[in-house]
């Protein structure tokens, strides 16, 4: 088990404020040997954040609920020499949220960082008419995610 652990998209633990190097100088060790779990990561923001820590020296795992988005992003970023692995999950299903912990543990010998990017969208209309309910299930697929992880931060 890991001693401390890094919690983004929740509880924060932060560190020493770190300024992005403007100079082009790598900075790989920053996160030497820490393991980030980025949820909904083959694209756009989650798949940037992936990135970063990578290049910071993370092993990264990343997510998707296709397998096809999963592989092209693992590709991807091994490509560009970074360490990651990914795999499928539905954050809103909890084999899935299971499998993706497992995933990191198994690899990588535990979880450092969660970046809990991915989201449900259970409805569809005017902001102004959702209800408790649905904002309820938005906020509580981050927070079982979190669950998830907790023990082996």
């Amino acid at each position: 088990m890991r001693k401390a652990g890094l919690l983004l998209g929740g509880c924060v633990r932060s560190w020493k404020s770190v300024r992005m190097a403007s100079s082009g100088v790598a900075r790989r060790d920053l996160l030497a040997n820490k393991v980030a779990l980025v949820t909904a990561s083959t694209d756009g923001i989650g798949l940037a954040i992936a990135r970063r820590l990578a290049q910071d020296g993370a092993h990264v795992v990343v997510s998707s609920r296709k397998q096809q988005n999963v592989d092209r992003a693992v590709a991807a970023l091994q490509g560009e020499g970074l360490s990651v692995t990914g795999t499928v999950c539905h954050v809103g299903k909890a084999e899935d949220r299971e499998r993706l912990v497992t995933t990191a543990v198994k690899r990588y010998g535990g979880i450092d960082i969660l970046v809990s990017n991915a989201a449900v969208n259970p409805f569809f209309g005017n902001l102004m008419d959702v209800t408790e309910e649905v904002w309820d299930k938005v906020r509580r697929a981050g927070r079982l995610c979190r669950h998830c992880v907790f023990p082996v931060l």
